[in-house]
């Protein structure tokens, strides 16, 4: 990258030109480099015009956001390499149809252009570099972009390859702590910078999204929890448990944008311990607090023992059907709830018509609203800093839009709101904060540790597959994982809350996905086969997100009343979306397409061009019949069982060894997209 270096440091950059066609652009750095002194004044019309022509002709916008007009004259006496970066993405004529925003003007002598064929494939390799990329659309001075280009040259230098991700967190170690000790090395450096990189305008949407999809999950798993447990625990320690055990997470763990949350498979196994404790006669909130602190005391060990390398077996085979399931629950519940008031209400006259249709239409006016304005990102309409404020703000949008709407024009009809407690006490008159663990006989104090052994093999495999769900490839995430610091994490909490009746939380997955989406700054793509999709390209990796939106989360004790006011069917609408946004970039779902699909329309990826169709579908098919089998045993009564059956995943992709030739199942259950698939534009 010498060409661009020298470009730099010899002044040969405009940083934010302002200009609205590409004329415009050319008469502004054929200027500059007049001022320069390395262009004749009374030859840049000259070279002008000849640039002009060219990109009239044949326009070379080249793709992914990049041109390089070129001309060379007799004018110059040496090759001239000029960076531009435009105020405003321009449409040049790329054939990817994607707006330019950074141009190389390549000037020359006559017969100068076989030495600036090296300097357009270096440059085709440096603009294919998303971080180089985002980075040179974010830097104020070359000083700042030629840091990017020192960061880009160390990221490829083919002498010193960077060590694969795996590698670094997951390669097993016989010694204790050295995982933990690992993690913390890796993420400490980084621990101020976690809070700087916050100071954004999409932590304050990301917050303003998320408090209300973690809120709503948490009043909602509280207040089943309150049902099945003749109310011992419920919202109240729900709320407060998501508001402590978020701000600690945010505040001390390793990856501070996972969620932590309620889950469905936490949820089952607490109701059926309560069932447990019933039959024998045993008082629940003690031996559940038993069973926390050994459970708590399972994980630290699993952490210091460096278990977590286990999940280097888990591949995207694993991943993919694990985070389906978890959306399609979350679309499943939201669907459930919506219909469930319109049927059960409408159609067998329990309610009246607008009882019943208007809060169907608070959901889904909230999920269409949400989903839209997430799009707008793509749209060829407004300024692009208005765009990206729709986009980024558009959960948030919806659902103060639907509020809006049901308490101004439907503020008469009566539909089920959120069922926030009325006050700050524990939902169980009778007792006190703290549970008095010395309350069981001796036995049942060591008889818990069999529940509480299911409990760790659940909580270790939510928590890292979440984990390395959020730290897939697909998410180009920088300062590292924390996969046994943040299981040791998990562990305290856990045994904390045990202490005081408070519900175990676990890595949300869907709400860590959707964390880590709205810190995200978004590329438009076009595949080989011409459609249009987003990619990741940045990610803000903060902890002020995930601080404030537990803070929030808190501080909503002191509004208990007037949550209550919030219609349940504009959050069933947001569950909708989350889920439904969730799925987006699971190979899974997009193999399930081609079933239905023309064979002649299938999409030219890496594993089309290198897997026989009929080997595709087949795996797609031991997907769908793994992701079938979870759903039914989490439905079941044998839903305590269900973090066995996601371990069972691992032997079952083992298997498939045996029947599939090395070569496709490398393909098929690629880490990432491979590096020639993702270079087709240059």
């Amino acid at each position: 990258m010498k060409f661009f270096r020298e470009a730099l440091l010899d002044g040969a950059f405009l940083l934010d030109l302002k200009a609205d066609d590409i004329e415009s652009i050319l008469h502004q750095t054929l200027n500059h480099v007049v001022a320069l002194g390395k262009l004749p004044a009374e030859r840049r019309e000259e070279v002008e015009a000849h640039l002009t022509k060219r990109e009239t002709v044949a326009p070379t916008a080249i793709g992914h956001s990049v041109s390089i007009p070129h001309a060379y004259s007799d004018a110059f006496t040496e090759p001239v390499v000029v960076f531009v970066r435009l105020a405003r993405p321009l449409q040049l004529g790329a054939p990817d149809g994607i707006p330019t925003r950074f141009l190389f003007a390549l000037l020359g002598p006559s017969g100068g252009a076989t030495e600036h064929l090296d300097t357009m494939a270096a440059i085709a390799r440096l603009m294919s570099d998303v971080e180089f990329r985002y980075e040179a659309g974010q830097v104020q001075t070359h000083l700042q972009l030629l840091d990017a280009l020192k960061r880009f040259e160390e990221r490829s230098t083919p002498e010193i390859p960077p060590a694969p991700k795996e590698a670094s967190s997951l390669t097993y170690s016989r010694k204790l702590c050295s995982g933990f000790v690992t993690d913390l090395k890796r993420r400490l450096p980084h621990y101020l910078s976690d809070f700087r990189d916050g100071l954004h305008p999409k932590t304050v949407s990301s917050t303003l999204f998320l408090f209300f999809a973690c809120f709503a999950p948490a009043v909602t798993f509280g207040g089943i929890m309150a049902e099945l447990t003749d109310s011992h625990i419920g919202a109240v320690e729900m709320i407060i448990a998501s508001g402590f055990c978020g701000i600690a997470y945010a505040l001390f763990s390793g990856h501070p944008l996972i969620i932590l949350g309620g889950t469905g498979p936490l949820l089952i196994f607490t109701v059926i311990f309560y069932g447990l404790c019933q039959d024998f006669n045993i008082e629940f909130l003690p031996a559940l607090a038993w069973a926390g602190l050994w459970a708590g005391l399972f994980l630290v060990i699993l952490s210091v023992t460096n278990a977590s390398c286990l999940l280097r077996f888990f591949t995207r085979f694993t991943d993919e059907i694990f985070a389906a399931l978890i959306s399609i629950i979350f679309i499943h519940k939201a669907i459930e709830a919506i219909s469930k008031n319109f049927f059960d209400g409408y159609l067998n006259y329990q309610q009246s018509h607008d009882e019943a249709l208007v809060p169907l239409l608070l959901a889904i006016g909230t999920f269409y609203i949400a989903l839209s304005l997430s799009r707008v990102r793509r749209s060829r309409y407004l300024l692009p800093q208005i765009r990206e404020f729709l986009s980024d703000f558009g959960p948030s949008i919806s659902l103060c839009a639907m509020l809006g709407i049901a308490l101004l024009w439907f503020h008469d009809v009566s539909f089920p709101t959120l069922p926030a407690p009325d006050s700050f006490r524990p939902t169980l008159a009778e007792r006190s904060w703290y549970v008095d663990i010395m309350a069981v006989e001796p036995w049942v104090r060591f008889a818990t540790i069999i529940p509480a052994l299911l409990a760790t093999v659940l909580i270790f495999l939510d928590q890292n597959i979440t984990a390395h769900l959020v730290n897939s490839p697909d998410h180009p995430l920088q300062k590292g994982e924390a996969y046994h610091y943040d299981l040791a994490l998990v562990g305290i909490l856990i045994a904390i809350c045990s202490l005081f009746g408070l519900p175990w939380l676990v890595a949300a997955t869907v709400r860590s996905l959707n964390h880590v989406r709205s810190l995200a700054t978004l590329e438009e793509v076009v595949t080989a086969n011409g459609e249009t999709r987003e990619r990741i390209i940045h990610i803000r990796e903060t902890r002020l997100s995930g601080l404030f939106i537990h803070i929030l989360i808190a501080s909503s004790l002191l509004l208990l009343p007037y949550l209550q006011l919030v219609p349940m069917a504009v959050l069933y609408g947001l569950f909708l979306y989350m889920g439904i946004v969730s799925l987006s970039g699971n190979q899974f779902f997009e193999r399930l397409h081609l079933w239905i699909m023309d064979r002649s329309l299938y999409p030219v990826t890496h594993y089309t061009r290198q897997v026989p169709i009929w080997t595709i579908h087949s795996f797609t098919f031991i997907q769908a019949i793994c992701l079938a089998v979870l759903i039914l045993v989490e439905v079941s009564p044998l839903g305590i069982l269900f973090p066995l059956f996601i371990g069972l995943l691992v032997p079952v992709r083992f298997l498939l060894d045996k029947f599939f030739r090395a070569e496709h199942l490398e393909a098929l259950d690629a880490a990432e997209i491979p590096y020639e698939e993702d270079m087709q534009w240059d």
